[in-house]
């Protein structure tokens, strides 16, 4: 800092010979002090503004020079105006001919292969000039960018250094000036200006002024390549998680079947990376491959156990020969898949992509667990299931013959009973009638989970059903002293549903009411017509149920903590095939109910056509 304040103080700004170029490196000074971390002090600066401005202001009052620092006063106001790169260069060009009497002029930039792009060329008469239409001395700008210094000459036709090259004298160039274009201590391209008619356009005291122009360009340039490439980062982050974003929606969206998440996933990995053909493993501990989604070729080959072993070591997406990426999904610290995504005709895969598809991966990742774990519980419930209509199947028989004995010898046709036998013959008669309910119960869930319950659905009329409901539970309702109503009107429409399945949802609903109505209680049963339906609703005046046990009203083997309701016998499964059965024949079912003061099931049913 003490260095810059001490050449600062040696920049003496005086009005003559040499003004330009003292103003030039005076104001290139302060910019260099503007870079560094703290600046320069605030009174030196308005200081060195002022004086500035007054020296553009005394060389403006007559001499070219003072025209010519006027004008690069304007260009740099220009430059620094906008980010807008190709239209700043654009009017700068146009204004940096007229002030050096060129007849042509462009600005160069020098691609990632070091080869000159020309970014903004103008003629004299204020057109624009196509780049492919530009012809220019390219051993003079080659010298030019090569060699970091400015190259002068006044005719090439006669220079020697020039005269011999075959774009000098085909394109008869004679004046040209060219500018390297400096970015601290690389070059970035060049600024070029010639004459073709004139000679002597050019002069050595341009080049101070061309030097000053060239490095506020370069710092323009340099200042709009930061932003673009901070635009397109950013407008790249967010495109990348408003996919992400999607993907996440969709993956959840979906069912939770592996194969679709497989093939979902693979489908944006090949979206994301470009590629034409890949696949995705699902992986064991061991490495083995249990799942495969392929996409671009179903015959593509499962990736061999090497490979596998190399990536369930790797963190990160590998890469081989640029054309075939290996992505781990990983879930925690475990490898549990593989993304092998392939590229044809030797497109390499771009270094952005490869970091996207490790971030699809991760996300993947979650999905695949969720999926791999309802598989899992999928298949519990199967066999779960498949046990159950398997014990429930075998029960029946041992309990029909149980029954049948027992009956048997109720009527005396063993010999008479004493009082006391014929009270333990009723007790397991009746315990038997109701695990003969339970066992029935346990294969209708068995049935309807797996979607082997057959329904004869045919049109039926929703009073033989209640009439049929209502004889079979006629002495329950009658034994606890409870008054049953009846609201059905006589034109109700026949509806679509199984007869005995839809008798069986009324003894159910019948049956809850009565048990859990204390004696002397009210049940009532109302039937309307509704939009295409038939409603049938089910009240009492019962002991009702908490907010906390109607979410899991519905839920198989559900027993209320109420002790009114733990006091009935029951195995919680009769509400959870209610509901199955209503929804099986097109309709449903809702529930309403305030602890202490009753509760309402609703069900509805179409209309048969």
């Amino acid at each position: 800092m003490k260095e810059t304040k001490a050449t600062m103080n040696k920049a003496t700004i005086t009005v003559g010979g040499g003004t330009t170029a003292t103003l030039l490196e005076s104001m290139r000074v302060v910019q260099n002090a503007l870079r560094q971390p703290h600046g320069i002090p605030h009174e030196q600066l308005i200081a060195r503004l002022q004086e500035w401005q007054q020296m553009v202001m005394d060389l403006a009052g007559g001499s070219a020079e003072g025209a010519e620092v006027a004008t690069l006063y304007e260009i740099i106001t220009v430059l620094n105006s906008s980010l807008d790169l190709t239209e700043t260069l654009g009017l700068v060009m146009d204004s940096l001919i007229h002030l050096t009497g060129a007849e042509r002029g462009c600005l160069m930039l020098l691609d990632e292969k070091g080869h000159l792009d020309i970014r903004a060329a103008q003629n004299f008469d204020q057109e624009s000039v196509d780049a492919s239409d530009l012809e220019v001395s390219q051993t003079v700008v080659r010298e030019a960018v090569d060699g970091g210094e400015p190259v002068l000459t006044t005719n090439a036709q006669r220079d020697p250094r020039f005269s011999g090259q075959e774009s000098v004298v085909g394109y008869n160039l004679r004046s040209i000036a060219c500018v390297p274009l400096h970015i601290r201590d690389w070059v970035i391209g060049a600024l070029y200006l010639d004459n073709r008619i004139r000679e002597n356009v050019f002069s050595e005291s341009d080049l101070p002024l061309l030097t000053a122009f060239a490095s506020q360009a370069a710092i323009a340039i340099e200042n709009a390549r930061l932003y673009t490439m901070t635009d397109q980062a950013l407008s790249a982050r967010v495109e990348e998680l408003t996919t992400l974003q999607h993907i996440d929606q969709e993956l959840n969206a979906t069912s939770l079947d592996l194969g679709r998440v497989l093939d979902l996933a693979l489908s944006w990995a090949m979206q994301a990376t470009r590629a034409d053909v890949g696949t995705l493993c699902i992986l064991d501990e061991n490495g083995n491959v249990s799942t495969v989604s392929r996409a671009g070729d179903k015959n593509l080959a499962e990736p061999k156990p090497d490979i596998v072993k190399r990536v369930m070591s790797s963190q990160e997406p590998i890469l081989i020969e640029a054309t075939r990426m290996l992505v781990p999904i990983r879930y925690e610290d475990r490898t549990v898949g593989l993304l092998d995504l392939r590229r044809d005709k030797g497109a390499a895969f771009q270094l952005s992509r490869v970091q996207f598809a490790g971030q699809l991966a991760g996300h993947a990742a979650m999905a695949i667990e969720n999926a791999q774990l309802y598989d899992q519980v999928q298949q519990a419930n199967q066999a779960k299931t498949e046990f159950v209509s398997f014990v429930a199947h075998e029960l029946r028989t041992p309990m029909t013959s149980i029954r049948g004995y027992a009956e048997m010898l109720l009527k005396g046709m063993f010999g008479e009973l004493s009082p006391q036998q014929e009270q333990f013959i009723q007790t397991i008669s009746s315990n038997v009638k109701r695990m003969q309910i339970q066992v029935s119960d346990l294969q209708d869930v068995s049935r309807i989970e797996t979607g082997h319950l057959k329904l004869e659905m045919q049109p039926t009329a929703l009073k033989d059903a209640l009439t049929e409901a209502l004889q079979s539970t006629q002495g329950q309702v009658e034994a606890r002293s409870q008054q049953l109503m009846v609201e059905m009107s006589e034109d109700l429409p026949l509806i679509h549903a199984d007869q005995a399945r839809l008798t069986q949802i009324l003894i159910n609903l019948l049956s809850n009411a009565y048990k859990y109505t204390p004696e002397g209680g009210s049940i009532k049963v109302h039937a309307r017509q509704q939009n295409g339906y038939v409603s049938c609703t089910v009240s009492d005046t019962g002991v009702g149920m908490s907010p906390e046990d109607l979410e899991k009203l519905f839920t198989k083997f559900f027993r209320s903590e109420n002790p009114a309701v733990r006091d009935m016998p029951g195995t919680g499964l009769g509400l959870c095939i209610t509901k199955s059965l209503v929804e099986l024949q097109g309709g449903e079912m809702k529930v309403k109910s305030q602890l202490g003061e009753g509760t309402t099931f609703t069900f509805t049913i179409p209309v048969a056509a």
